[in-house]
């Protein structure tokens, strides 16, 4: 089985691909206008559980530097534009998603 991640930024929202085919999607906060999420394709470069602070209880770090998919210690940030351009999640949809996706999966984020 092979896993993607397609990030559309304008529907803040994170669908999870398997061989293809969308199996599951997140709504998800994004990086505001100072800060703004980055266009591109990039990798899952690694997993952090329990980063601590803001990035909920999992960091899954992407291939360009200081960006990833993250829990948050703030729920209602969910759905908004409120991040420093990294991708958040709900603590336990990040849990289950990192738990699916190995470290290599290809991120492709749209406007």
């Amino acid at each position: 089985m092979t896993y993607s991640i397609i990030v559309n930024i304008s529907k803040k929202q994170l669908t999870l691909y398997q061989d293809g085919s969308p199996e599951k999607s997140y709504p998800v906060g994004i990086g505001k206008m100072l800060t703004p999420t980055p266009t591109g394709t990039y990798n899952i470069i690694n997993k952090a559980p329990n980063p601590g602070g803001p990035f909920g209880v999992m960091w899954m770090g992407l291939s360009k530097p200081h960006y990833g998919i993250h829990g948050t210690n703030n729920p209602s940030s969910i759905g908004k534009v409120v991040s420093h351009g990294c991708i958040r999640m709900y603590n336990h949809n990040v849990l289950e998603l990192s738990s699916i996706v190995p470290i290599g999966t290809i991120v492709t984020i749209i406007r």
